[in-house]
């Protein structure tokens, strides 16, 4: 995190520069989402949103991970990057009633006011790591819904064991609070279908230790994207996200981090593409889905179309 001045003033000096291949020339192909897809309850199943939001069906429940559904992650709407094409295709009011909320860390990318004001109403319980639960108190939900805790602990909800699980990165919304809440990774186990969620991590010995104490995983959801040689250690490079993935003994892998937002330098499509390649390497399976495409936990078959070459 301690970049000297000079090197602040590249990657600024760089990020205005721009280029043509950081961002999507035409809206995304996405799936419009369909509350029949969870009519089964009895199949998990996961969908991708873009970036890092994920809605996730398991043991009867649904789930929501860092649903951050609005146009920019900034405090400023009106200036910084704005979601590919523009928006979800969905409303928020669309959704169907949630039973909990899984965030990973406080930042704009993950957290956002506008997304949270929108689903509190609809969403029975939230589990943060430490002091994520202040800002949602801020914004009217009240705390006995809201689960907070540490790395390593555990909590049951329901038939699931949720395990808030080491991540190396940092937290922070304005200028004066920086790693003032924690950041984390999520074990969501269901008895039968375990699934684990990276949250934002740089590549580091945690992984393995995930993996022994509670892998292996029927799925991994891993960040993958918004990377750079500068900031390594608190965002994976494409390579580390395929070993982080077997690390932890994933069996199936969807890549996140990516597809929604330029936060980064690198080309718009390169995190993917880097993650297959690497992947075909290491014989790791790899679902490529949608957004709003469903991946069914455990299946034989998944998604692998190259969407993004179109």
């Amino acid at each position: 995190m301690d970049m000297s001045f000079k090197t602040m003033m590249g990657v600024m000096a760089e990020m205005l520069k721009g280029s043509p291949n950081r961002k999507p020339r035409k809206a995304l192909p996405a799936d419009t989402f369909n509350p029949l897809l969870l009519q089964n309850k009895n199949q998990a199943k996961a969908i991708w949103f873009g970036h890092s939001a994920l809605l996730l069906q398991m043991n009867g429940l649904t789930l929501l991970l860092d649903p951050m559904f609005g146009s920019a992650p900034s405090p400023f709407p009106l200036l910084g990057g704005k979601r590919y094409g523009g928006k979800l295709p969905f409303e928020i009011e669309e959704l169907p009633e949630i039973d909990a909320i899984i965030l990973s860390h406080d930042h704009y990318d993950h957290l956002d006011y506008g997304s949270i004001k929108k689903l509190q109403k609809k969403v029975r319980r939230f589990f943060v790591p430490l002091g994520v639960g202040a800002h949602l108190e801020r914004w009217g939900v009240s705390r006995e819904r809201i689960t907070e805790a540490d790395w390593w602990d555990e909590a049951e909800f329901e038939g699931l064991k949720l395990v808030c699980a080491p991540a190396r990165h940092f937290s922070g919304r304005s200028v004066n609070d920086r790693l003032s809440t924690l950041w984390c990774s999520w074990v969501i186990d269901g008895g039968g279908t375990k699934v684990f969620f990276s949250g934002d991590s740089g590549y580091g010995p945690h992984f393995k230790q995930i993996g022994e104490r509670f892998g292996p995983f029927d799925l991994t959801l891993m960040e993958c994207g918004q990377y750079d040689e500068r900031w390594s250690l608190i965002h994976m490079m494409p390579e580390e996200t395929v070993q982080a993935h077997l690390d932890v003994g994933g069996k199936l892998m969807i890549p996140i981090h990516w597809g929604a937002f330029t936060l980064a330098v690198h080309d718009w499509t390169d995190p993917v593409e880097r993650v297959l390649r690497k992947a075909e390497q290491s014989g790791a399976d790899v679902a490529t889905p949608r957004i709003g495409q469903a991946v069914t936990i455990g299946a034989p078959e998944y998604p692998t179309s190259p969407w993004w070459r179109a």
